[in-house]
């Protein structure tokens, strides 16, 4: 009999996860399996559920901030062992041969899988995943604090990594990215201003108890002009307003995978050489230094942890902006 495990899978068809009972995954040749402890729930998440990224696979178990202890070693697997925590990321394998993978910028792959999208991710008891993108987390963040690194950190640090040497950096929606990317920032002398929902007095009140200078709507102007602005919420409205916001030379960086359309806007708020730049995916070395910073800077991660057959509701508080900090399916005991 084929042993079964819990999981929460999307079928494509409606915006609600349904718990049901699938195969335990077994790890092929380079692949681990993990028994889920923890697995954050991302915006991204919704992207795939609501239909803003095309093309899910078929029966998809969502998630890919997972936390958990290897259980079982596909061969091949060297480095690892039975027991050990490690932590699966979006990126989930890169083709290693074409261009982009050729000079380092796997994140652009052309042929890539990602967790939680393409391969099935950690909304489940268990999920394989190649070794080699798996990430050792520092053992001062337990598993419920580690589970938004591992998207929300990384993605946050590669949208921080490309606002290169700015002093003065705007942060635009305030959630589990931005609550970790303020803290690295301030940690590294910056000064942080945070743009939340109007209104949004829990997010300003995060945004200070983590060192932000300043908090206030994403309507406000900010008591100092920015070298560079970092947009985290989906909104395609927040570009023209960054933009506005950002000093000669500054960058905006768009930090989503999916965002609402731009609106049309004056060239005036380009030029000057402002730059208007994405950030796609993330690649190992972001990985491991993210790691490196989280292990020198304890980083206060907020979460709000719900179980795994909760995942809709976790889903729907997501949506709806009634978070603060990152949401966190708990799944099993470590």
């Amino acid at each position: 009999m084929t042993a079964t495990m819990q999981a929460m899978v999307f079928d494509g068809n409606v915006p609600v996860l349904a718990l049901r009972r699938v195969p335990i995954p077994v790890p092929s040749a380079g692949q681990v399996r993990l028994r889920v402890s923890a697995c954050g729930v991302c915006r991204t998440d919704l992207h795939v559920i609501d239909g803003e990224l095309l093309h899910p696979k078929p029966q998809l178990v969502p998630g890919h901030e997972i936390v958990g202890r290897i259980d079982a070693l596909g061969p091949g697997v060297t480095g690892l062992a039975i027991g050990d925590r490690v932590g699966a990321p979006w990126l989930a394998h890169t083709c290693g041969q074409c261009r982009f993978c050729a000079s380092g910028r796997e994140n652009l792959c052309d042929a890539p899988l990602f967790h939680g999208y393409t391969r099935d991710g950690g909304y489940a008891e268990y999920v394989v995943a190649d070794a080699d993108y798996c990430f050792a987390i520092p053992d001062t963040y337990d598993d419920e604090h580690a589970a938004p690194l591992l998207c929300a950190g990384l993605i946050g640090y590669r949208t921080l990594r490309k606002a290169g040497d700015a002093r003065r950096i705007g942060l635009y929606g305030f959630g589990a990215a931005a609550h970790l990317v303020a803290q690295i920032a301030v940690a590294q002398g910056r000064t942080v201003y945070a743009f939340t929902r109007p209104g949004d007095r829990a997010a300003r009140a995060l945004a200070i108890e983590v060192g932000a200078d300043w908090a206030g709507g994403s309507d406000d102007r900010a008591p100092s002009i920015l070298d560079a602005a970092l947009i985290f919420a989906p909104d395609g409205a927040l570009v023209p307003t960054a933009l506005a916001a950002v000093d000669k030379g500054g960058v905006v960086v768009c930090g989503g995978i999916h965002m609402s359309d731009i609106p049309a806007f004056p060239y005036r708020q380009l030029w000057e050489e402002r730059r208007l730049v994405s950030v796609a995916n993330l690649t190992r070395e972001d990985g491991r230094g993210l790691m490196q910073v989280a292990n020198a800077t304890a980083l206060r991660v907020h979460t709000t942890p719900y179980p795994l057959e909760a995942a809709n509701a976790a889903l729907d508080d997501l949506r709806s902006g009634r978070l603060t900090g990152a949401a966190v399916l708990r799944i099993a005991p470590a």
